[in-house]
């Protein structure tokens, strides 16, 4: 579960061990669950029961989607009722008028969803902001449409005679009997999702919902992860579909059309969007007291009609302003907050990349410019730095530092110039591909995760130095890799004097230890160059000391350093030579000593000569 002090719609680090005690208490929840979950069946309670109970356990399926699609990755999307449309369709048409066995259908099903969600993620994942949402409302009707006017469909009344399910003689055709293959999914898919989120991908994903540019940095490929969390959210709508399919023994439009892609997303968002528990608290409560306002609304109103939706709608509305986080954080506040089991102390350590010889030529940046429009933000700036050697960029606010930082990294297309690193050309690569090479970096501004702990965002930079994809983190294969990945990343808070902090969220860390916790991130990379936006920025007077030997010992093991810095007692004390740059321009180059002579640099700090 997340940490306390999460923020809204944070994703859970829910497969986090905890201590002995909140381990063993949230332990003993799950399983009390499962137990009564498959029990219930068995118990002497009505059929209606276990008829809302399958039908909270497929809407489950289509809502734990959309925590992974929304809460996690900040994707908002109304078009994942057209999924279950797909599953149960398949599955219907392929029955009926084939007789295919309903098992052979779900991997039919599945690889028509899987086809049909790349090129629609493929399309509508390069939109952003409202864009997206609109676009996955057009196809979600567009579907919907299709479903309803084909003839070979049953158009508007769909396919009828669906045939039950069977296993071993089973009778699937009772409530009480296809109960138990709809929990199964549900919860299998649920485990699947909480050991995703806690992995090297897991973390990618995270990632992806406080924007692409510094999981860019850390050579992550969003837009892969973005299509990958989309079709992995359109196949368990599609399971949802299937099941929903031979539980009704009947398919038509009407379930999957805009009206059920936005009640999912209300499921969502009212159990707790960022919380893969979430969905079935949303689910159960959606669903039950849905079902009691269709009998109460009509008599308080004196006539029929979905007037539940008006109630839903103001009920959402609450629910963001009053309780963002929805309702899975307040119940699973009762338990004990998790904490990660220290259990990688042995692991073997990551492999590290050859260090350049001092002084060989590591970048060279030559005549690299930038224009905004008419604006001039860097202009025709040229450096280089060597092997084992601290540069420092300084110059006045608005000088144009950070933007050379982005150009160099990638992070912004250059209008002209070219930047060359270990004698290869970088001028046309995007960040994620120059990380790749061993540039790493921090920002001026610090981007983080809040609501993961201080290690989880620090073993983020070591995600080029892993290699598990999703499928092996959904079946917890990944442990060795993930044991490799926390050592590093908990050396590299040592180094910085940040060890004893990697279980606290970084959300709740001052501004000085988040500049820390983004060094010893970017440190995780392994770089041959390290790019620090303004490192010493909040830090106290021995904390600056500090990191000033932490910088030292990384030139010490051939780490080159390029650091943009205000705090000037800081730079000069650090640096073996120092760029100035005023308004887009080079200044000056020369030694720190040769910067502190300079008439022209206290002419741009101070406005005057003398």
């Amino acid at each position: 579960m997340p940490p306390r002090a999460s923020s809204p719609g944070a994703p859970p680090v829910a497969s986090a061990s905890g201590g002995p005690g909140g381990a063993a208490l949230r332990t003993a929840a799950l399983a009390a669950f499962v137990v009564l979950a498959a029990a219930l069946p068995q118990l002497p309670v009505p059929d209606f029961w276990i008829t809302q109970a399958n039908y909270i356990g497929l809407y489950a399926l289509v809502a734990m989607g959309l925590v992974l699609l929304t809460g996690v990755c900040g994707l908002t999307s109304f078009g994942q009722a057209a999924f279950v449309g797909i599953g149960a369709y398949a599955t219907a048409y392929l029955s009926t008028a084939l007789g295919l066995s309903p098992w052979l259908n779900l991997a039919v099903g599945l690889a028509l969803t899987c086809v049909c969600a790349l090129v629609l993620g493929w399309i509508t994942l390069r939109m952003s902001g409202h864009y997206l949402p609109l676009a996955t409302i057009a196809w979600c009707l567009a579907l919907n449409y299709t479903m309803a006017n084909m003839e070979w469909l049953g158009k508007f009344d769909g396919i009828l005679g669906v045939p039950p399910l069977s296993l071993a003689g089973i009778d699937f055709t009772r409530a009480r009997n296809i109960y138990y293959p709809i929990w199964a999914a549900a919860l299998v898919g649920a485990v699947a999702l909480l050991n995703l989120l806690d992995s090297r991908p897991g973390r990618a994903l995270r990632a992806l919902n406080g924007g692409v540019t510094m999981a860019e940095a850390m050579g992550i490929s969003t837009f892969r992860y973005k299509v990958q969390a989309f079709v992995i959210a359109a196949l368990l709508a599609s399971v949802s579909g299937w099941l929903f399919a031979h539980f009704q023994r009947t398919v038509n439009p009407s379930p999957f059309g805009i009206k059920w892609g936005i009640e999912y997303l209300i499921m969502a968002v009212i159990g707790g969007v960022g919380h893969v528990w979430g969905a079935f608290a949303g689910a159960a409560v959606v669903k039950l007291v849905e079902d009691q306002l269709q009998v109460l609304l009509p008599r308080l109103i004196g006539t029929a009609g979905n007037f539940e939706i008006i109630v839903f709608g103001i009920v959402l509305v609450l629910v963001l302003k009053y309780a963002p986080q929805g309702l899975w954080p307040f119940a699973s506040s009762w338990l004990p907050a998790p904490r990660r089991v220290r259990d990688w102390e042995h692991a073997p350590p990551l492999a590290e990349r050859a260090r350049p010889a001092p002084g060989t030529p590591l970048l060279e940046v030559e005549r690299v410019r930038k224009q905004f429009g008419g604006l001039v933000a860097v202009n025709d700036v040229s450096f280089s730095i060597r092997g084992g050697e601290i540069v420092g960029l300084i110059g006045p606010n608005g000088a144009g530092k950070s933007t050379t930082f982005n150009l160099v990294t990638g992070v912004l297309a250059k209008t002209g110039g070219s930047v060359r690193f270990r004698g290869e050309d970088i001028t046309r690569l995007r960040s994620r591909h120059i990380a790749r090479l061993g540039i790493s970096r921090t920002f001026q501004h610090v981007k983080m995760i809040p609501a993961m702990t201080v290690l989880e965002n620090v073993a983020l930079g070591a995600y080029q130095r892993g290699g598990s994809g999703i499928a092996r983190a959904m079946l917890r294969l990944d442990r060795a890799e993930e044991r490799r990945l926390f050592r590093e990343a908990e050396r590299q808070l040592a180094r910085i004097g940040m060890a004893s902090q990697m279980h606290e969220p970084a959300g709740n860390l001052a501004l000085g230890p988040q500049r820390l916790m983004e060094i010893a991130r970017a440190l995780c990379a392994d770089p041959v160059l390290l790019l620090l936006d303004e490192p010493a920025a909040g830090l106290r007077h021995h904390e600056k000391q500090a990191l000033a030997g932490v910088l030292r010992q990384l030139k010490a093991e051939g780490i080159s350093l390029l650091l943009v810095e205000h705090d000037m007692d800081f730079v000069m004390n650090l640096t073996d030579r120092i760029v100035v740059m005023e308004f887009g321009t080079r200044l000056m180059e020369g030694t720190p000593a040769q910067v502190q002579a300079s008439p022209a640099v206290r002419a741009a700090y101070l406005g005057t000569e003398h």
